[in-house]
């Protein structure tokens, strides 16, 4: 079996995309913060004491996708050209939805990843002051399109 980030002494290696095509491509990721009752109640009524915190979420989870690379030390440097974060909050908690895009040699799953990952992050450092129990769950590529693997979408996923 050979590994496709390990060189032939085993050593971690980016991989080369350069003789590859750009394409257009796109990667979808949720996740949900579970708060507390107290904790959704103050995020509906806007009366959480930091602020805004959809709106805080929602300026950290684009940053994080464009600054991937500078996280993950085997993530291509690519041009984000679109990031959508949609955040709903529910009787659970907030679900977050990142939609990532750009036409270039590699994916941005893990920029979506990323982007839901950091925009849950900050949700969680907005109300912790309410609730220390907040926690991220069930972080997850729910759709990919583009590229040489073409379109995938994770079974069980509503659109």
């Amino acid at each position: 079996m050979s590994f496709t980030h390990l060189d032939d002494a085993g050593h971690a290696r980016m991989v080369d995309v350069t003789a590859k095509q750009p394409t257009v491509r796109s990667a979808t990721a949720r996740g949900l913060v579970r708060c507390s009752a107290a904790v959704v109640d103050a995020l509906r009524d806007g009366a959480v004491p930091k602020g805004d915190v959809l709106a805080v979420a929602r300026v950290a989870g684009i940053q994080a996708a464009k600054r991937t690379p500078e996280l993950l030390p085997l993530a291509h440097v690519i041009g984000v050209h679109g990031v959508v974060l949609d955040l709903v909050i529910t009787d659970d908690g907030v679900e977050v939805e990142a939609t990532v895009r750009t036409a270039d040699r590699t994916g941005v799953e893990m920029e979506a990843l990323t982007a839901v990952s950091v925009a849950a992050l900050a949700i969680v450092d907005m109300v912790k002051g309410l609730d220390k129990a907040t926690s991220m769950d069930d972080i997850r590529i729910v759709a990919k399109s583009g590229g040489r693997s073409g379109d995938w979408r994770r079974p069980g996923e509503a659109d």
